[in-house]
């Protein structure tokens, strides 16, 4: 038998950053590698890559080294290729809008966004341009070209910032909604502050908020909005010394001295809690209005919570009604959650002091509805599991176990059809995504795929996702999937490659692999070259340093780091890593998915603050690191559905989650 050549492989070996420039000129065997082992005739083809796509190629190239006059040498052959002609262009475009010795080239920025009409790069030069133009001054040019589709914070600012500049009225409180730390906000914010249209209590809030995230050098410039530079000496002393500050120091009487003395007993929250609460006891609880007082027993609070201390509650329950951040709320309620026993009936008050909208969060519905329930009152906690049993969700599976149902998996909607499929195949944009993803180019297929879906119908985004299964790109399976809104398809939403390599992997060393398929979606969302910012990469996300080391250890001679991405290397030692840390936590799923995450010391240090047992969800939920808390909900509840999925049967995520108790040892021997 003669193969000619297979398409899908072609598209693998793309995505391993080859850098083959295939044609796609005969269709597709369908074969695996070991099956292509066997009657196949190898006939030599000659390939001539296309020499716009080679300048694409280039182009892109030249833009990362900032070779501009090689850039804009390559604009007009590039932009003869297929899907991709635009790419070049907008590099350059994106340049000129950027450099200010270079004039706005205002006719090629029309006709660009003409000739590309809906395509996603017409939006994204849109957008630059009107940061551009909001530097620069060109207020009225920014409010013309707005909105763009896919906006962002630079953009919503720039907006807002130039509207004000024409003279058009704007709401300060929008202006703060809008507010993230990037330069076109800031712009806002200090002229907003200028004209007093956002006024000294939305900049105290910022600013207390800010700190309670650790960005001090955001903290600082948000401070210098509001002391003047005196004040701001003393701003910078008690940031760096608060006790030392605070000794010199008389009764505030300014609403600036009574900030400034707020902040910093806030600040000694750091220090030792308990002879810092007697300090201000004794010395500044008569000093300060209430809400200051109970605002920085809040932050007392959240710092000892932070450190997993079970005394979090004393300071908690001292910050009384006073309205928190989101941030802080939530850890109200989670150290109460690490009681022992739980006083319920402090949970279900913590909850109550949220937002109307944060109390709607599934996490939070689910905590009341618990908290209902201990107090008796089981039929108002029905009703709070009931309204979240549809969530497909941690929360929501554990709503379902409370009400006593099995947790679903929804009905297989009808398959995606031949037309439907042809139609998503023909899609300009997805087109555009698969060819960029065929090159590597993750950082501009993603968007480009994900600006293609807006609008799309439940239907047309179930062939987007079916079309992306078809092209073994996994990770837009998934994203694709989770968007539509009336009907679920569990196959694309935990869809599962490498299935039988995967498993078989996972049954050798005897792990569970519907929960190391749970891990991988969230590591890597199937993305064999994946790379993560801290550096680490494959399917399940090994950090150089963990590879090596569990490659000695299992007695993998040949490895080398830039094995790493290669399916068999990556799974083989993710597998064994992951067993590694699961028999140093004493079989616990819970306590070996935080270690796989935040490392396995980290695990033991939190266990052993516990106070006596506790469910897993409890445990789960108060997590310190965020990263790590969400990461775990997420692979457990992958891991019932993938279970579910794999056998057919019901799965239960509370026996998943099981118990975790104390244990002081907090050694381990592993990276």
């Amino acid at each position: 038998m003669v193969f000619k050549q297979c398409q899908r492989y072609q598209k693998l070996w793309w995505r391993a950053g080859l850098g083959l420039l295939l044609a796609g000129v005969l269709g597709s065997a369908g074969l695996e590698p070991a099956a292509a082992q066997e009657d196949v005739e190898v006939i030599n083809i000659t390939i001539r890559p296309d020499p716009s796509l080679q300048a694409v190629i280039q182009a892109r190239e030249a833009m990362q080294r900032k070779r501009w006059d090689e850039l804009e040498a390559l604009v007009p052959q590039a932009s003869q290729a297929p899907l991709l002609g635009s790419y070049a262009e907008y590099w350059l475009l994106r340049r000129d809008l950027t450099n200010p010795a270079t004039p706005v080239p205002t006719q090629r920025l029309e006709r660009f966004m003409t000739t590309n009409e809906d395509a996603y790069l017409a939006d994204r030069i849109r957008s630059d341009w009107i940061v551009a133009a909001a530097r620069s001054g060109d207020y009225a040019k920014a409010v013309e070209l707005a909105p763009v589709v896919a906006s962002n914070s630079q953009v919503d600012c720039a907006v807002l910032l130039s509207r004000h500049m024409l003279g058009e009225r704007v709401n300060g409180q929008v202006a703060v909604d809008l507010f993230e730390p990037v330069s076109l906000c800031w712009m806002m914010l200090d002229e907003l502050v200028d004209k007093n249209i956002v006024g000294w209590k939305q900049l105290e809030t910022m600013l207390r908020a800010t700190l309670e995230t650790s960005k001090t050098g955001n903290a600082r410039r948000l401070a210098a909005l509001m002391f003047d530079a005196g004040q701001m000496k003393s701003y910078a002393a008690f940031m760096k010394n608060p006790r030392q500050w605070l000794a010199g120091q008389q009764a505030p009487k300014t609403t600036a001295d009574i900030a400034l003395v707020t902040l910093a007993l806030s600040r000694l929250a750091r220090n030792d809690r308990e002879v810092e609460t007697a300090y201000i006891q004794n010395n500044w609880a008569s000093s300060i209005p209430k809400a200051d007082l109970e605002w920085v027993w809040g932050q007392f609070g959240l710092i000892a919570a932070l450190n997993v201390e079970p005394n979090a509650v004393q300071w908690y329950r001292r910050s009384g009604n006073i309205p928190k951040t989101d941030y802080n709320h939530a850890w109200e309620v989670r150290s109460e959650l690490r009681q022992a026993p739980i006083d319920w009936v402090q949970v279900s008050r913590a909850i109550q002091k949220m937002t109307p909208r944060q109390q709607a969060e599934p996490v939070w519905v689910y905590w009341y509805g618990r908290s209902l329930a201990a107090q008796g009152n089981e039929a108002a906690a029905r009703q709070y599991y009931q309204s979240i049993q549809n969530d497909y969700s941690f929360y929501g599976q554990l709503a379902n176990e409370e009400l006593g149902q099995p947790i679903p998996i929804p009905p297989a909607p009808a398959p995606v059809t031949p037309q439907e499929l042809a139609e998503a195949r023909a899609n300009p944009g997805l087109q555009r995504g698969i060819k960029l993803f065929d090159l590597g180019w993750r950082a501009e297929a993603v968007p480009e795929w994900n600006f293609t879906l807006r609008g799309m119908t439940d239907r047309q985004l179930l062939a987007a996702a079916e079309l992306a299964r078809e092209e073994q790109i996994f990770d837009r399976v998934v994203n694709t999937s989770l968007r539509t809104s009336s009907i679920a398809d569990f196959s694309q939403r935990f869809v599962a490659p490498f299935e039988g390599r995967v498993s078989a992997k996972a049954r050798e060393i005897n792990l569970d692999p519907a929960w190391v398929y749970g891990l991988i979606r969230q590591e890597s969302r199937f993305i064999t070259d994946a790379r993560s910012r801290v550096g680490a990469s494959g399917l399940m996300q090994l950090m150089p340093a963990t590879a090596r080391w569990v490659a000695r250890k299992i007695g993998m001679s040949d490895f080398n780091p830039s094995m790493v991405n290669d399916f068999d290397v990556n799974t083989i030692l993710g597998t064994q890593y992951l067993k590694m840390v699961l028999d140093d936590l004493d079989g616990s799923q819970v306590l070996a998915t935080a270690g796989y995450n935040a490392g396995p010391g980290r695990s033991k240090q939190w266990r052993a603050k516990l106070l006596g047992p506790v469910e897993g969800a409890v445990f789960t939920e108060t997590i310190p690191f965020t990263e790590t808390r969400l990461y775990v909900k997420h692979v457990l509840s992958n891991a019932v559905y993938y279970a579910m999925l794999f056998s057919g049967q019901p799965q239960s995520l509370k026996a998943r989650l099981d118990t975790i108790s104390p244990n002081r040892s907090r050694r381990t021997n592993l990276p």
